[in-house]
């Protein structure tokens, strides 16, 4: 594959991941490794307005350098460790899809609770301690995450796959949204046994302020259509 393709490439993943709610506006980050380069998606830019040309363009033996007309991802650096670290790695995706990142802000690895876990090298999706974006000590982590594995989540932020092409990357990203999405994931379902608990209390509390309501105006029981809402009864 030629640069100029790559530049395609990458745009194309872009735009696919936020097609399939992977990633949103400028959230999350792509790279591909070309020669002893890496081609890094630039910082702020929504995949809609992506073009190959605005694609940064790094050496993989610099600390920040680059060529093109805006800086690249402010997450770089995890870019460059990986490709150092990992010569079987050629793309990297970095997402921030709403269930993986769920787990992620649990902070829970993903176990093997189906046989694609496999896909990732081993019987778990590691979830890596918390550290600011774009600091050496993030980077750190997620190589560490990554040790034997093709995927990690981390804490309270997002999750990184990686693939020796990017159709192989984008492959990964999809199998782990739905790994983080499965009901037998222990953790997703501690998440909607939380949601099911909090709506139950709510309309607990809801029936009881619809009583309340009803006794104060000797009205009895009344539809809960026909209760005034929380704005109108601070309004008065």
């Amino acid at each position: 594959m030629d640069e100029h393709d790559a530049r395609t490439a990458i745009v194309d993943a872009g735009q696919e991941m936020e097609r399939l709610g992977l990633n949103h506006g400028s959230a999350g980050n792509l790279s591909l490794r070309i020669g002893d380069a890496a081609l890094v998606t630039p910082s702020g830019v929504p995949s809609r307005e992506l073009s190959p040309e605005l694609i940064a363009r790094m050496p993989l033996a610099g600390d920040g350098a680059f060529d093109g007309p805006l800086p690249p991802s402010s997450e770089w650096r995890f870019h460059l460790d990986i490709y150092r670290a990992r010569p079987d790695v050629n793309a990297i995706a970095h997402m921030h899809s709403p269930y993986a990142t769920t787990i992620a802000t649990l902070r829970r690895d993903i176990p093997a609770v189906h046989y694609m876990i496999a896909a990732f090298g081993g019987p778990t999706v590691r979830c890596v301690d918390y550290a600011p974006y774009g600091t050496a000590e993030l980077s750190r982590l997620v190589v560490a995450g990554l040790a034997d594995r093709d995927g990690v989540l981390l804490a309270n932020h997002g999750a990184i796959v990686t693939g020796a092409t990017m159709r192989r990357a984008l492959w990964r990203a999809v199998e782990l949204e739905a790994l983080a999405r499965s009901p037998a994931n222990p953790s997703c379902f501690q998440m909607m046994r939380s949601c099911a608990r909090w709506s139950a209390s709510r309309l607990t509390e809801r029936a009881r302020v619809r009583k309340s309501f009803a006794n104060r105006q000797g009205l009895g029981t009344i539809p809960l259509a026909l209760l005034p809402s929380r704005r109108r009864r601070r309004a008065r």
